[in-house]
């Protein structure tokens, strides 16, 4: 027990607390980026692919410009393959908030040739999405796309700044980044350049869930266990909704899972678990010795996949 100003604290009171003041720390950093990101930029735009971080930046930027209006668009870019629970839980939330959508389809940039559809038992749409989105922010003039990527999550990531900029064809060179020091941040960019800000880009995994449980935000089902038909390929297991060409030798069944990380269908690998609440993730997210990311096959093509994609302009 401990006595602090008359008062008997447990050891879980203690440890709740500073939790507390922790999140509270970490929410603050994220709304006085995002006022920032209004502050320096003309035509931000926040990139919403429906997973828990787009949508815990979305609760941030409520917050960050409340009792006014998210003051930018969502940006949801749909390689086609997209999970359908992830497409109903973006269309309810944008309705329930009253901002406007915007949806890049790499559907639409296959038909008129901007991007060739890749073949084969390991295709998939992932890497597609590249162009789609240079296109979109590009056709709507926009000079910053706020995204959730944080740098826990892969290491190429982790070279990231939270303003970071890229040229006039997109790419982002992780040798030319501009210092952030004292929490000052430098959107200074020549036409046709733009940024991409993360404002939980020093959140945890960890972080997010401990978040997502103190506001109360709602969640795609997708990220809880629940009985899905998926197979196993190197190691993975990956949902069998027709979208994945099958080699004679898998053969999908019926598993109880749950998904750490939400994308394109054909690379968003699933995790057997028996989590159905928040409290239950955290203890699984505790007790992991992978991170989050280590379900995503994308990221295995090569030692550099990510790094190499987002050099291209990826998210």
């Amino acid at each position: 027990m401990f006595r602090n100003n008359s008062w008997l604290y447990s050891a879980e009171d203690f440890v709740t607390e500073n939790v507390d003041t922790y999140l509270k720390e970490l929410e603050s950093d994220s709304i006085y980026i995002f006022r920032e990101i209004v502050a320096q930029f003309e035509r931000p735009v926040l990139l919403f692919s429906g997973g828990k971080d787009s949508i815990t930046l979305v609760h941030l930027a409520k917050k960050a410009f409340y009792p006014g209006k998210i003051p930018f668009p969502l940006l949801h870019i749909d390689t086609g393959h997209n999970f359908p629970e992830t497409i109903a839980f973006r269309d309810a939330l944008n309705a329930e908030l009253g901002t406007t959508l915007i949806i890049g389809s790499v559907e639409e940039s296959i038909k008129n040739g901007r991007v060739q559809e890749e073949l084969g038992f390991y295709a998939s749409r992932n890497k597609l999405q590249t162009t789609t989105l240079l296109d979109v922010l590009e056709k709507n003039q926009f000079d910053c796309a706020i995204g959730g990527a944080r740098r826990d999550e892969e290491k190429a990531r982790a070279k990231e700044r939270i303003f970071s900029h890229r040229n006039e064809f997109g790419e982002w060179n992780p040798k030319n980044q501009r210092p952030e020091l004292w929490n000052l941040l430098n959107g200074h960019k020549q036409p046709g350049e733009h940024f991409r800000a993360f404002p939980i880009s020093n959140w945890t995994e960890e972080d997010v869930w401990n978040y997502i449980k103190a506001e109360n935000i709602n969640l795609p089902g997708l990220y809880f266990s629940h009985e899905r038909k998926v197979f196993e390929r190197d190691g993975q297991l990956l949902a069998d909704a027709g979208l994945i060409q099958m080699k004679d030798n898998e053969q999908s069944k019926i598993m109880t899972v749950r998904f750490r990380t939400i994308g394109d269908i054909t690379c968003t690998g699933a995790m057997i678990s028996s989590a159905t609440t928040v409290d239950e993730v955290i203890l699984e997210i505790a007790g992991s010795l992978t991170s989050e990311r280590g379900t995503r096959s994308d990221d295995k093509r090569t030692e550099t996949a990510m790094e190499d994609r987002k050099k291209s302009g990826y998210f």
